[in-house]
């Protein structure tokens, strides 16, 4: 069973904040915990996102994306590598879910998850575990 996590959700596995235990269980609960390739990126803003707001330290992002690129490395994240048809399929969960507010990356992520037929989905946005939910996906929302 292939459970898919996305950057809301993981970023929780490498900042503490509200639920952080609750998804780090949930992880380790998993051998098959995958993602897409755009959470490289999306981890890496998020990070300095919260550092520019003030949020975290300069040594926190820097600790923070440290760990997530060794587990990364070390194969405790799958990385969907992703492919044209994971945006064409992106671009035709705007028409499938005409009344969510799906962001580009949302639509990503979903895709990426129903192409490696992911069973769960976890998030911590409350509009992607919507959309998640409307797509069948057995949805851990930690928000």
């Amino acid at each position: 069973m292939i459970a898919y996590i996305d950057t809301s959700a993981l970023a929780k596995c490498y900042i503490r904040e509200p639920h952080s235990l609750d998804v780090l269980d949930w992880a380790e609960q998993r051998e098959d915990a995958t993602t897409a390739a755009l959470t490289l990126v999306e981890f890496r803003c998020l990070l300095a996102r919260r550092r520019r707001a003030g949020h975290i330290d300069p040594s926190l992002e820097r600790r923070a994306l440290a760990e997530f690129d060794n587990h990364v490395r070390g194969g405790a994240w799958h990385i969907h590598q992703g492919s044209f048809g994971d945006y064409a399929s992106a671009r035709d969960l705007i028409d499938v879910l005409p009344a969510l507010p799906l962001r580009t990356l949302d639509a990503l992520h979903l895709a990426a998850a129903r192409t490696v037929s992911a069973i769960e989905f976890a998030t911590s946005d409350k509009v992607q575990a919507e959309a998640a939910r409307a797509l069948g996906f057995n949805v851990f929302e930690f928000s």
